[in-house]
């Protein structure tokens, strides 16, 4: 593991043990709002198609080349909105071998993230996809909504190739789904995954990640959805990346460690 990413890990930790995490934390749907697959996630018809998944795509066509990641902004963000994605994205840049380049416009760019402000809440393609993608935060204080700092990581992760959390193959084991207390319709976005199409890259179920849905997500009548099997577990966070997320995100990339 390099020096850097030995430190930046020490220090999540040292941040976790001072500001443990609440029992009931602030809930915030900003990533539901979209109306895209499981809320956040603007998949193409092949990928809705028997849709099937772990949480980290397989297919390294669908993986970004030479670990760069290009984007643009075209939304008109102000400066602080704009530096705050930047700081997002420096955040996945500290911790992997990732690197993500903006640019003032897509001249000569072939593959890249077009961050936009169209509708509400958040979205974004999953995965490389070829071409412009766009990826959707809509305008908000720095700190809410979309604008907070792990989503904004949240949405630049899915467009690294992974799907959320809890679709994992071995979710059952980990959290119940009260489907009594879902949004009619909006059942779909609880499936759950077991074919080789997406990997977990061999680490455990991370109650901890930043993409993992809230225990409160797509909830009708303001009842837990998801009901953690562990009784000291919280899910849902929005404050930093867990050290599982840092892990999957170096494995899919192969980065060194």
């Amino acid at each position: 593991m390099n020096s850097t990413l030995a430190i930046f890990l020490s220090a999540l930790i040292a941040l976790s043990a001072a500001f443990p995490s609440p029992k009931k934390p602030f809930y915030d749907n900003a990533e539901e709002l979209a109306g895209k697959f499981e809320g956040d996630m603007d998949l193409t018809p092949e990928q809705l198609k028997g849709v099937n998944m772990r949480n980290g795509l397989l297919k390294e066509a669908s993986r970004w080349k030479n670990n760069t990641v290009d984007y643009v902004i075209s939304a008109n963000y102000s400066q602080e909105q704009k530096d705050y994605i930047r700081k997002g994205l420096d955040t996945l840049q500290l911790v992997s071998c990732l690197k993500f380049i903006g640019h003032e416009n897509a001249t000569g760019l072939t593959d890249y993230v077009d961050v936009v402000n169209t509708g509400s809440g958040c979205s974004s393609k999953v995965g490389r996809m070829g071409g412009r993608q766009t990826l959707n935060l809509a305008t908000n204080e720095i700190e809410k909504g979309c604008f907070r700092l792990a989503t904004i990581m949240h949405e630049f992760i899915h467009a690294l190739g992974f799907y959320h959390m809890q679709s994992t193959h071995n979710r059952d084991d980990y959290v119940e789904v009260k489907y009594e207390n879902i949004e009619d319709g909006k059942e779909h976005n609880f499936n759950k995954y077991d074919t080789e199409k997406v990997s977990d890259f061999k680490i455990e179920y991370d109650y901890n990640s930043v993409m993992h849905y809230s225990n409160m997500g797509f909830s009708k009548n303001g009842e837990p959805t998801l009901v953690p099997k562990d009784p000291n577990a919280v899910i849902g966070q929005r404050i930093s990346l867990s050290r599982r997320d840092i892990e999957k995100i170096n494995r899919m990339y192969k980065c060194p460690m």
